[in-house]
């Protein structure tokens, strides 16, 4: 199985530090999640991974391929989607995948074959003969991700795959992924989307002004919980605040509210239950327990540097 090791790797465009000393694995048969703000050097790395970019400094290994110094069976190994499809836009969408397969020396019925399976897979079987300039975002996107696995690689580096999909297709492109990592393949998905993220992935990068950062540090911090009453009215939520305060012995002062639900804050998921506990010993019937934050989204917005709104 293939896996990539990044140790140490740097890269500048003048006096722009894109990414600073980045070290990480990510593991066959599972799907790691790159997170970071926009300018955090994101696609710089993926760039690097998929050997369309060296590196100033450090190492990179695609199993045991160094993909600067070997980049084509480095990219016989890769599936590359970019953040945009960016090519052929007078091709339909089957020319595009048939084109792509022959660039991998796959046979000409082989390549056809193939991408009538891909376009099955992602959704445009019904747009095959569409030429790509007429597709939606969201379908260029899957038309990407079809071009990525053309050559059924073991490694998949995705940009922002989920970017411009309808929510049903989201769900879809989580069920693919995860069947694509049980079946042995490395997957790097980079996305803002902290929420989709969380669903698919089975560990996390964090990446903030082109440096690895580790996240441990922010498991400890205080992470708000929703707690919302039966029958909670939006006009007399602070009277239901101020009954979980007195259930949990602290002051009115520290909590939050929104849309008709008080913000709790627990340092850890035992003190959650204990304070859900005695909330429910108190008398309080409770419609709603539950993080305000995924853990994704926490653990991102707790990292040194990091932006709300990224």
């Amino acid at each position: 199985m293939t896996g990539i090791v990044a140790e140490g790797v740097s890269r500048s465009f003048g006096t722009v530090h894109a990414v600073r000393g980045a070290s990480f694995r990510a593991e066959p048969g599972r799907v790691t999640g790159l997170v970071g703000p926009n300018g955090a050097g994101k696609t710089t790395l993926l760039l690097m991974l998929a050997s369309l970019l060296a590196p100033d400094a450090g190492s990179i290994r695609i199993g045991e391929i160094d993909p600067m110094e070997d980049p084509l069976s480095a990219r016989r190994l890769l599936g590359w989607m970019p953040d945009a499809l960016g090519a052929w836009p007078s091709l339909t969408a089957r020319e595009t995948i048939v084109t792509t397969a022959r660039l991998y020396d796959i046979d000409r019925d082989a390549a056809h074959r193939r991408a009538g399976e891909l376009l099955a897979l992602v959704g445009l079987d019904d747009l095959a003969d569409a030429p790509a300039k007429v597709l939606s975002r969201g379908q260029k996107q899957k038309l990407g991700l079809a071009r990525a696995l053309v050559h059924d690689p073991q490694v998949l580096l995705l940009d922002e795959p989920a970017s411009g999909l309808d929510p049903a297709a989201r769900v879809q492109l989580r069920v693919l992924l995860r069947r694509l990592a049980a079946e042995g393949r490395t997957i790097l998905i980079s996305s803002h989307i902290l929420s989709e993220l969380e669903e698919v992935i089975d560990d996390a990068v964090f990446l903030v002004a082109g440096t690895v950062v580790d996240a441990a540090p922010t498991l400890g911090t205080t992470r708000g919980w929703r707690i919302r009453l039966a029958g909670a009215d939006p006009a007399q939520a602070g009277a239901d605040a101020q009954r979980i305060a007195g259930a949990l012995g602290i002051d009115i002062g520290a909590l939050g509210l929104d849309r008709g639900a008080a913000i709790a804050g627990f340092e850890t998921e035992d003190a959650a239950a204990a304070g859900l506990r005695r909330i429910v010993e108190a008398g309080l019937a409770v419609a709603e327990f539950s993080p305000a934050q995924s853990a994704l989204e926490h653990a991102f917005l707790n990292l040194p540097g990091s932006e709300p709104n990224a």
